[in-house]
């Protein structure tokens, strides 16, 4: 990935790199895609998502949105088109095939970046996020009235932690406070909040990542999963 970035970016990146270097590796990975040429530039998780292996191929619009689920193809284009022409902040929840015909479900915030001498929008960079299994565990909460396993339970505040740790740019212990003083404050269960707050971005039907405010909304008024 090239340099350049913003102060914001490097806030950020340095929160993530910080989490990363502390052995826990949340399913995140940057991009950049050059809006003049088509061409994205894709941290390894990235390649790894798409089941590749890192450098293996040249990423490209084309390429990219050929992965993308036939169901979700159209409405992803049409996202990516209305980031390059606005440059503002976005957000998209949606399915992939990676190069070995698995299906994954993926997480993509972003933003666009103007040239300072013409205003055009010229980059848009991000994050992709793995929600496979979160995804997956929510449509199997549909489906069946099992209770969870202690390890699925635990699962899912690991979970939980790895999205406030993203968003809030914060460490594993700062990110399990937020879920505890929200689970006092409310009087609901850690694994509870947790479950809720996964729900939120991977849950059945949900193709828009939550803002920041939404999830400072969720922790201020937190509430059991809807099945509980």
């Amino acid at each position: 990935m090239n340099s350049g970035h913003t102060p914001a970016e490097r806030t950020f990146d340095g929160a993530l790199e910080e989490v990363f270097a502390g052995g826990i590796r949340p399913p995140v990975g940057r991009y950049r895609l050059d809006l003049a040429t088509g061409e994205w530039a894709w941290s390894d998780e990235v390649y790894e998502m798409h089941g590749f292996e890192p450098g293996q191929i040249v990423p490209t619009t084309p390429l990219m949105l050929s992965h993308k689920h036939p169901d979700d193809r159209a409405r992803v284009g049409g996202v990516l088109r209305r980031a390059a022409e606005t440059g503002r902040p976005f957000s998209s929840v949606h399915r992939i095939r990676d190069a070995h015909g698995a299906t994954r479900t993926l997480a993509v915030t972003g933003q666009g970046r103007r040239d300072p001498a013409t205003g055009q929008v010229v980059e848009l960079f991000g994050y992709f996020i793995d929600v496979t299994d979160s995804h997956r565990e929510a449509a199997a909460r549909e489906a069946t009235a099992s209770i969870q396993a202690s390890a699925e339970k635990r699962a899912v505040i690991e979970q939980a932690k790895g999205v406030l740790m993203v968003v809030y740019g914060v460490e594993e212990a700062a990110a399990f406070d937020l879920l505890r003083q929200a689970s006092n404050a409310a009087n609901i269960a850690v694994r509870h909040i947790a479950q809720t707050l996964v729900e939120l971005f991977s849950g059945p039907g949900v193709t828009v990542f939550p803002t920041r405010e939404a999830i400072d909304e969720f922790l201020r008024h937190p509430k059991p999963p809807a099945d509980d």
